[in-house]
């Protein structure tokens, strides 16, 4: 048997973080899925999926990822039901995310840049910052290093098939 769902789509609001009395992160959100055709006006339509993750992840989602946001989901189908006050039963499908994947940097807007962070992933300010003169030998010995090592110098290339992959 297998249940197994991947998805990408963008957070209709911030992910609502709760802890559980003992103590388990959970945070619940809506991720905004396109669907991967128009319909016969010619607009594309989106589904709208409820999703929960669990403990550091629940806290990671929570804090980097707002409204917006665009993130990947690899989990699997769950359905729950519970009597409500009305005392009608209520049934709820979700998405229990084993991972969430962080496909934009915290600061990014729908439009913006992509940065591929991970389940544990944050844009950490201090990891670029140098001197202005490191930089500037940094860019130089790029400049060197820049040279395509495949670039065609007219000579023919000795590889056995042995030595292919396929």
């Amino acid at each position: 048997m297998l249940n197994r769902v991947v998805l990408v789509g963008r957070l209709t609001k911030d992910p609502d973080l709760r802890y559980t009395p003992s103590g388990v992160a959970v945070a619940n959100f809506t991720l905004a899925v396109n669907r991967p055709f128009s319909n016969q006006q010619g607009e594309r339509e989106a589904d709208f999926i409820n999703c929960v993750v669990w403990r550091r992840p629940a806290e990671n989602l929570a804090n980097y990822m707002k409204k917006g946001s665009m993130v990947g989901v690899d989990g699997r189908v769950q359905t729950r039901s519970f009597d409500n006050q009305e005392g009608n039963r209520v049934f709820i499908t979700e998405i229990v995310a084993d991972s969430v994947q962080f496909l934009e940097t915290k600061g990014a807007t729908s439009g913006g840049q992509s940065g591929g962070q991970g389940s544990q992933g944050y844009n950490n300010p201090n990891q670029n910052q140098q001197n202005p003169s490191q930089n500037q030998n940094q860019n130089n010995s790029n400049n060197n290093n820049n040279q395509d090592p495949f670039k065609d110098s007219g000579e023919p290339i000795d590889i056995s098939d042995d030595d292919l992959p396929f």
